[in-house]
């Protein structure tokens, strides 16, 4: 018998980037679809590539509580439709204001932003309802994870939240605690919800659901920061996006607050912590582990 081969954890990502690719097909209208401009919106932005981050650790999560596929898979693909609703509003001009995203010219200055404002709610919709759909798991489970799930991307501890804390926190107004609040809200709540999204929907037991929080709220900050450092010394080839706007437009970072190595040294603390809070499930928690260390080596 040959021996098993190793898969690396670029060739898993692949991989399930795939699988979730394919469920957002299903999900999504057609391209031709009447009306064909929204579709084709909101089909510009979700395939427009990404790393597809949050589906993949929701997947993991649910495997942890040996949860069926097919549920995880339809959850996993409506956390990316969230995910890029709150991508195609972040680049609008009354916010961020970005013209790249992914590597592509934005929704709004490919389909205008009425288009691009439409196709974000559209996503959202389409999201909720994907979730919401019967039979998904056991209704007790589904609807504690749409509420729980709702809770981390809206307010007042979620990502609009964050965002908002965000955009006030402009010209380096925010102290430590509100930068905190700015990474944790905008990002880390909803990383952390993508997570006890996929245990929620496999009946995973509440003490491995509260390890699986620990662990999100954790990479969530540090993939923040991460993203922080990238922004100072990334490329737009290697991004996707407009590098060195956080200091453009005097944003809350950690690299503005306290440095580049004391950024990175925070980074690497949490995700140390992510990982002791993965113990209880041992071995079958590897590529969680993995994952935590690939978001802040990361370069794009």
């Amino acid at each position: 018998m040959s021996p098993a081969v190793e898969v690396t954890l670029a060739q898993f990502l692949q991989e399930q980037r795939a699988l979730v690719d394919q469920e957002l097909e299903r999900l999504l209208p057609r391209a031709d679809e009447y009306p064909v401009t929204i579709h084709r919106a909101m089909r510009h932005s979700v395939f427009a590539g990404g790393k597809r981050l949050r589906p993949v650790l929701c997947l993991e999560a649910g495997r942890l509580a040996s949860g069926e596929e097919k549920p995880l898979r339809r959850v996993a693909a409506a956390l990316e439709l969230i995910h890029t609703y709150s991508l195609i509003h972040d680049d609008l001009p009354a916010l961020d204001n970005d013209d790249l995203r992914r590597g592509q010219p934005t929704c709004h200055r490919v389909f205008g932003e009425a288009m691009a404002i439409l196709a974000g709610d559209a996503l959202l919709t389409l999201a909720l309802h994907a979730l919401a759909e019967p039979g998904l798991c056991l209704a007790e489970r589904q609807l504690r994870m749409i509420s729980d799930l709702t809770r981390a991307i809206g307010t007042p501890g979620g990502m609009v939240a964050g965002q908002v804390a965000d955009l006030e926190a402009a010209n380096g107004a925010a102290d430590a605690e509100a930068l905190e609040f700015i990474h944790r809200a905008k990002t880390g709540a909803f990383i952390a919800a993508s997570l006890r999204a996929g245990a929620l929907v496999a009946g995973a037991a509440e003490a491995d659901l509260d390890a699986l929080a620990v662990y999100g709220e954790k990479i969530g900050l540090a993939f923040q920061i991460a993203d922080d450092l990238l922004d100072v010394s990334g490329t737009s080839a290697e991004l996707g996006k407009t590098p060195g706007k956080d200091d453009r437009q005097r944003k809350a970072t950690y690299p503005g607050r306290y440095g580049i190595e004391t950024s990175r040294r925070r980074a690497e603390s949490l995700v140390r912590e992510a990982t002791a809070a993965l113990e209880r499930f041992g071995a079958r928690a590897q590529r969680l582990r993995e994952m935590a260390q690939y978001l802040i080596e990361r370069t794009a």
